[in-house]
């Protein structure tokens, strides 16, 4: 299990094969290519009225690999300067369908259901994660310490300003309000 503190930050991205570019001249080494499946539980809704969240991802990668799974607990969301922050507990699930097996039984249900391509860099300390959905704007998450996530943002080539600590639904509602039709994060949504 891994417990820390989780201060990250997201920035709409336009020019993909850009960043790429600048995350390789910068050295990123990419960690991981394929699909998240993101499944958040609740039970009588006693984990939103708290501000916490229970999440199973599932990565699912391109290509040859083995399916790998992380159930999260995320305490209550806060600003610590230019950064969003959550307590975090992982840990590693070496089967994802009986746990969710388990929690149906502890009649957990899935509350919101994200599905994305994505592509994960590990630059110095900062992990960085392109994020790509059925029908909304690619995203770039920034996650480490403070200093790993400004260096991460300097190697993107990108404007330190285009970067904020908001969570994924101020995007979702961004994208409605610039685009007039809604966001869709799952392949099953219509």
């Amino acid at each position: 299990m891994t417990a820390h503190h989780e201060l990250e930050v997201k920035a709409r991205i336009t020019a993909v094969a850009s960043l790429r570019r600048a995350l390789r001249r910068a050295g990123a080494r990419l960690e991981f290519r394929g699909r998240m499946l993101d499944r958040r539980y609740d039970r009588a809704r006693e984990l939103i009225r708290g501000d916490q969240v229970l999440r199973l991802r599932t990565y699912q990668p391109a290509g040859r690999g083995r399916v790998h799974a992380v159930l999260a607990w995320k305490g209550p969301a806060s600003a610590r300067g230019r950064y969003r922050h959550r307590a975090e507990l992982e840990v590693a699930v070496g089967d994802p369908v009986a746990l969710q097996a388990l929690l149906a039984r502890l009649r957990y249900r899935v509350t919101l259901a994200i599905d994305r391509r994505v592509e994960v860099y590990r630059l110095g300390g900062a992990t960085l994660r392109l994020e790509r959905y059925p029908r909304m704007d690619t995203l770039l998450e920034v996650e480490g310490p403070p200093a790993a996530i400004e260096r991460a943002i300097a190697a993107t080539g990108l404007s330190r300003e285009r970067f904020l600590s908001e969570s994924l639904p101020f995007f979702t509602a961004d994208y409605r309000r610039r685009t007039g039709r809604r966001a869709q994060l799952t392949s099953g949504q219509s």
